[in-house]
């Protein structure tokens, strides 16, 4: 950070290096402009981060690759940009998928888990995948609806390959026998709701028309 201190550092000799001097006082008002640009520039670095960005900052972001705002919100709009730059780095395997999803939700891919319904000995379907593991907290917490999500994985995978059902898993679960032990995170939740469990969804896409995000 730019302070008066290290503005008088650089004095020749000739100069009082005291910051109460006159000389001082004047490099005090320089030194307080310079700090202003400083932020500035700061604050424009920090911006260029998908993560920090906010408002017009993050429209420009979406707008050098190709993807709109629509009426979503800073928070969703980040992982629109996010998903809208690994799909179009997407070469459409199943590992580039799971890669893409990681990134839009901020999770592990280990998280998520996609099954290939052509080898599915009940009902086996050509060019179609089904997501049978996917973190529904991570969802809910990125501030879209399974519908919105949907559309994103339908326009990652490669043309002409159809999503199947998506299986959102929740942690919620019944203890075993007769026991008092309770957990935090897959039990029923308190008064407050701060513990407990969640139930997981399924999700399969339709042709219902796209929603405005």
């Amino acid at each position: 950070m730019i302070t008066v201190d290290k503005i008088i550092k650089h004095l020749s000799d000739k100069f009082t290096k005291d910051p109460s001097s006159n000389i001082g006082k004047l490099l005090s008002i320089m030194a307080d402009q310079l700090r202003d640009v400083e932020e500035t520039f700061e604050r424009i670095r920090d911006w260029r981060d998908i993560d920090i960005a906010e408002g017009t900052t993050l429209d420009k972001i979406g707008t050098i690759v190709n993807q709109s705002r629509g009426a979503a919100t800073d928070e969703v709009y980040r992982i629109l940009i996010k998903s809208k730059i690994a799909r179009n780095l997407s070469t459409g395997d199943i590992n580039t998928i799971i890669g893409v999803l990681s990134t839009a939700l901020d999770c592990e891919p280990s998280e998520i888990e996609i099954k290939e319904l052509y080898t599915d000995p009940v009902d086996p379907e050509p060019a179609t995948i089904s997501l049978i593991k996917l973190p529904l907290q991570s969802v809910n917490e990125a501030g879209m609806s399974p519908i919105q999500f949907a559309r994103i994985i339908q326009q990652t995978v490669a043309a002409g390959v159809r999503v199947g059902a998506i299986e959102m898993t929740g942690t919620f679960q019944f203890a075993s026998g007769s026991t008092t032990e309770t957990s935090s995170t897959e039990g029923f939740s308190n008064d407050v709701g701060t513990t407990g469990g969640y139930f997981g969804a399924v999700y399969t896409p339709g042709d219902d028309p796209d929603l405005p995000i």
